[in-house]
């Protein structure tokens, strides 16, 4: 495989540490520095795009197309479905965190990847909060590495959290 460059290239993971890991959803930890570049990956499953700390960056696609340009921000997300190989540079000022949500489901537990609408994927951003939370969902901790999947029911959360629902499994 080939850059547009016409460099070699192998595929790294698409994440740099794997932070929780389940039958349902797979948790990477992804940190670029300014200037730093995650390199060529692939996605084999639909993902969540959950931002901790935000930076301007370009994704470059290594069939040759337009790059997509991003701006993420603290508390932000996104939903992606499986997408071309690519890779990811920080072309801002300050440093890139987040944590990315394969949905495990939709991808390497399917024949071919399945799709979904955006909306079958809730996030929001709670802090110091109880929650009665109906069916699945992730829970990532914006200040620590702690992230787990929640079955449903109560649950109390200290801190500042991603609350990420999945509503395709309802």
């Amino acid at each position: 495989m080939f850059s547009p460059a016409g460099e070699e290239i192998v595929l790294v993971d698409v994440g740099q540490v794997v932070l929780h890991d389940d039958p349902v959803v797979r948790v990477w930890e992804v940190t670029l520095d300014p200037g730093e570049c995650h390199p060529w990956h692939l996605h084999h499953n639909p993902y969540v795009v959950l931002s901790i700390e935000g930076s301007d960056g370009r994704m470059d696609w290594l069939d040759g197309s337009e790059p997509r340009f991003i701006s993420e921000h603290r508390g932000g997300s996104v939903y992606r479905p499986v997408s071309p190989v690519h890779r990811l540079t920080n072309i801002g000022r300050t440093r890139y965190r987040n944590r990315l949500v394969e949905l495990k489901d939709l991808g390497e537990h399917q024949e071919s990847a399945l799709d979904i609408h955006p909306d079958d994927v809730a996030v929001q951003v709670v802090r110091d909060v109880v929650l009665e939370l109906e069916g699945p969902h992730v829970l990532a901790a914006l200040d620590s590495e702690d992230v787990r999947l929640h079955s449903g029911g109560r649950c109390e959360l200290a801190g500042e959290w991603f609350v990420v629902e999945l509503r395709y499994l309802g």
